[in-house]
């Protein structure tokens, strides 16, 4: 079993979606989200540090995350695929679709960027300058949202591993703006606190990109909302 995800990948899917957890939480929190879509297989991404692998050290930068999980990745992209992040989860979804480019390795057929802005307009969110209690309340609201009990002990294991993420997000500054040439999608929702899709705008310099604003606010993605469900069945192509 590859302890990049919490389940093996089956090997008769049509096309898989790789989808990257959100700052300071791990794969479970997809735990909403169907294994399928249509025909397209829903493929949770574990990240060292977290759930099952919170002995591991969580990775420092986006680009050493790009590092780890592209070779446990390469044996799953032999069919189409796309990469789904979401505000923290987003950007490291780019820079490891800029690695397989420069690796020469297999292209995302798409990339669904959620309620997060560009590598160079950011960056941006109220995360950034909070502190560690302030962080606190925020993973307890988290984690509630996701529809589990707010453990003092678990929020507190999952403290430091959110710290590490937000640190990573402050720092990612890539030298030049690659343009890849797969298919990007910039997912807005229309009663978002955290990231106006106004201020998305600029994915349109990473790639051929199209920009859809969903009805929700910032966790509607994860209940599995239909109306998302809709939209990457019709931008995947198998």
């Amino acid at each position: 079993m590859n302890k990049w995800f919490l389940r093996e990948p089956s090997a008769t899917s049509k096309a898989r979606l790789f989808c990257l957890p959100y700052s300071g939480c791990g794969a479970s929190m997809y735990r909403q989200w169907p294994y399928f879509i249509g025909d397209i297989e829903v493929c949770p991404v574990q990240l060292p540090g977290r759930e099952n692998r919170y002995i591991e050290e969580s990775y420092s930068s986006y680009e050493e995350l790009a590092e780890q999980v592209i070779p446990n990745l390469l044996p799953y992209l032999d069919r189409p695929f796309a990469f789904f992040g979401h505000c923290g989860s987003a950007l490291p979804c780019y820079e490891i679709a800029l690695q397989l480019i420069r690796n020469g390795q297999p292209m995302p057929s798409h990339l669904f960027i959620s309620s997060q802005v560009a590598p160079h307009d950011g960056p941006q969110g109220r995360f950034l300058t909070m502190s560690d209690v302030e962080l606190y309340e925020e993973l307890k609201h988290l984690i509630i949202q996701m529809g589990g009990a707010p453990i003092p002990d678990l929020i507190e294991l999952n403290l430091g591993v959110l710290r590490k993420d937000v640190d990573a997000n402050k720092k990612y500054k890539p030298i030049d703006i690659t343009k890849l040439n797969c298919q990007i999608t910039a997912v807005g929702w229309n009663d978002d606190a955290e990231i106006n899709p106004n201020d998305m705008k600029g994915w349109s310099e990473c790639g051929d990109t199209d920009f859809v604003t969903l009805l929700g606010n910032h966790y509607s993605f994860l209940e599995g909302p239909e109306e998302l469900f809709n939209l990457i069945k019709s931008k995947l192509v198998i």
